[in-house]
């Protein structure tokens, strides 16, 4: 039996993942998410499956990896086997209306945001302009607008009707500017990793890979609708210690195992308004840190895989 089989659908962003466990002698498979199939009899096949699926995946033209992902995930769990970011975290990630909710019911701070299916169902109830337009199914910022009103929500959605996929659900968002950037913590088995300090100028695509943001700021990441800038990332170092909690309660609540989740610091108020299962590291930041952010996800993973507890699936839970 293999150790881990790893769910993917963007290859480069999963490479320094693999040349990891590849150093590190773990047996494993990839199961690419894009064209792929599974057999409901033959699972689990593997030790551990660890989920690395984007909700991005539509904008690049793989609208089927996502369902894919959640059905293998769902027979994985039913059929006992032990799933990292599984279902539970990943519909977490699917749904921006959700991470509201979450952070609602922990009383974390956060974005007000309405969701919708038509926008006369929010003209006269959304009063917070300017706001932000969201596809309910988020990733790498794609399909986001800064608004400045009800009419130019409507102007939007009737020249760009395409902006309802791929779930025909958006929401609007109360904007809070960041004019000095927000902050990403990375969370690896429940704990912080590292953080970082994210300057967009503009961009609402924020992926932290250096495949997408090269460190030399070539700025490959192509999003549709996203104007070509060079986002900034700062290791922050000075990181306050009741964010931290905060985001340890979140991946808690949420069934995260390895987890982005970002911040905007607003005057006095610290927003929590992004929850990220599939987590981009950045070595360039991690580097100031002192150690390579892949090899201590490996380390995570094989510590799972040697818990002296009957099965990994115990360790989770």
């Amino acid at each position: 039996m293999l150790d881990l089989v790893v769910l993917y659908e963007h290859p480069q962003w999963q490479a320094p993942l693999f040349a990891a466990l590849e150093r590190r002698g773990v047996r494993f498979a990839p199961f690419d998410l894009k064209r792929n199939a599974f057999d409901v009899d033959l699972v689990p096949e593997a030790r551990l499956y660890f989920n690395q699926a984007s909700p991005s995946a539509y904008v690049r033209g793989n609208d089927r990896a996502v369902p894919l992902a959640l059905a293998f995930m769902r027979c994985l769990e039913m059929a006992g086997a032990a799933v990292l970011n599984g279902s539970r975290a990943f519909s977490l990630e699917l749904s921006k209306s959700a991470q509201g909710g979450l952070l609602r019911s922990l009383q974390v701070d956060h974005p007000a945001s309405m969701a919708f299916n038509d926008p006369d169902a929010v003209k006269d109830r959304w009063t917070r302009w300017p706001a932000l337009l969201k596809p309910e199914q988020g990733g790498s910022g794609a399909r986001m607008f800064l608004l400045q009103s009800f009419e130019e929500l409507q102007r939007t959605l009737e020249l760009t009707p395409d902006l309802w996929s791929p779930d025909n659900l958006l929401l609007v968002q109360e904007y809070l500017p960041a004019p000095d950037g927000i902050v990403r913590m990375e969370f690896v088995g429940g704990e912080l990793l590292y953080a970082m300090r994210v300057v967009s100028h503009g961009s609402f695509n924020l992926c932290p890979s250096e495949a997408c943001h090269p460190t030399d700021g070539a700025g490959t990441c192509d999003v549709a609708g996203q104007p070509s800038v060079n986002v900034e990332f700062h290791p922050f170092l000075d990181v306050p210690r009741d964010a931290v909690e905060a985001g340890r309660r979140i991946v808690r609540a949420g069934g995260l195992d390895v987890a982005g989740i970002e911040y905007i610091e607003h005057g006095r108020r610290r927003a929590f308004f992004d929850i990220n299962a599939n987590s981009n590291l950045r070595p360039s930041v991690a580097e100031a840190f002192g150690f390579d952010p892949f090899e201590r996800v490996v380390d995570f993973l094989v510590n799972v895989l040697s818990t002296p507890k009957s099965s990994a699936r115990e360790y989770l839970s």
